[in-house]
């Protein structure tokens, strides 16, 4: 098993975070690391990724966003009496309204909530996060088992949009190197929240299946995006599987989920996956959505190794609790 972790991706630390109109501290915080790294360093060598450029991101990500990533928080800056961090403050009512020049503007087209916050080192650690998810991809193709220790992480980020700790889609990045490689991948997302973003990407495409088992959205981030009845549009119709689950499920409720995702899976023709592993549906996680048990998280993996498919393991949730880095060795331990 290779770790593939960049260390610049420690240097973003987000401040702002606001819940039922409180502002608390931000979960998504660099103190993750340590925990994920020292399980997964137990399982084989760490590696840290070469810079493959912009174009790998870049075919998932429009310019504008990525240009609006790279520069905002120095615009923002110049804004007298401006917030440490930029915050979104203001929203189109849809994506076909106007796109401003303002960094105020801008920053409510490019973000879906206020809990994306970027930093003065956001665009280095969410470009270091996109490289990681980069090489463990092309480390898959090559046969290796691989896990991406990717953070900040990326399922919330849509094509030109940020939001719930997101900046750059990982997964999607993966699954897109994939597929440029002659795979046909599906993107497996476990993390307790619906990866919003990584839907919205592809759900106009076939040659990308997405499947998300989650916490019902009814009740629970991301609220808008998540539901049985989203199977895709256009060209991308029955491409998209949404398995929400009622809040508190524990493992056998979240295995059962798997198995109907294995069946969409095997029927669309997968040959390659991409696991967005989100351990944040376990039972102690700060966000308390679901309740899987570190041993839920074993046999998640073991099931999805079960299919025989090549695999690439990309970090998304999971949050700060004494089980985290548990939890992680629980899955990886299962690939070793």
């Amino acid at each position: 098993m290779i770790t593939v972790y960049d260390p610049v991706q420690a240097s973003h630390d987000p401040q702002f975070f606001l819940s039922s109109g409180a502002q608390k501290p931000c979960p998504e915080k660099p103190t993750r690391i340590p925990a994920l790294l020292h399980a997964a360093s137990r399982f084989g060598p760490v590696t840290a990724p070469p810079d493959k450029g912009l174009r790998p991101i870049a075919a998932l990500h429009s310019a504008r966003y990525l240009t609006f990533l790279e520069t905002i928080h120095a615009r923002w800056s110049r804004i007298d009496g401006a917030s440490p961090e930029v915050i979104a403050n203001i929203h189109p009512a849809t994506r076909r309204d106007g796109y401003p020049l303002s960094a105020v503007g801008q920053a409510g087209f490019h973000m879906t909530d206020t809990s994306c916050p970027i930093g003065p080192q956001t665009w280095a650690s969410a470009y270091a996060s996109a490289q990681t998810a980069i090489l463990a991809a092309d480390l898959t193709l090559k046969g290796e088992q691989v896990y991406a220790l990717c953070r900040p992480p990326g399922h919330h980020a849509f094509s030109d949009l940020a939001g719930g700790f997101c900046y750059l889609n990982n997964s999607a990045i993966a699954a897109e190197r994939l597929r440029a490689a002659g795979r046909r991948p599906v993107i497996l997302d476990v993390d307790l929240h619906h990866g919003n973003g990584t839907q919205g990407i592809f759900y106009r495409r076939d040659d990308v299946l997405t499947v998300s088992i989650h916490a019902h959205p009814e009740r629970f981030y991301p609220f808008f995006w998540g539901y049985e009845t989203e199977t895709g549009t256009e060209g991308g119709e029955g491409a998209n599987l949404n398995l929400p689950l009622p809040r508190g499920t524990g493992d056998a409720g979240f295995l059962q989920a798997l198995d109907k995702a294995f069946v969409k899976i095997a029927d669309w023709g997968a040959d390659t996956i991409v696991l967005a592993l989100g351990l944040d549906a376990f039972m102690g996680d700060p966000f308390a959505g679901l309740a899987v048990t570190t041993q839920g998280f074993a046999e998640i993996s073991h099931a999805v190794k079960s299919l025989g498919l090549p695999t690439v393991i990309i970090q998304e949730g999971g949050y700060l609790c004494p089980e985290l880095g548990d939890n992680l060795a629980a899955v990886l331990g299962e690939w070793v």
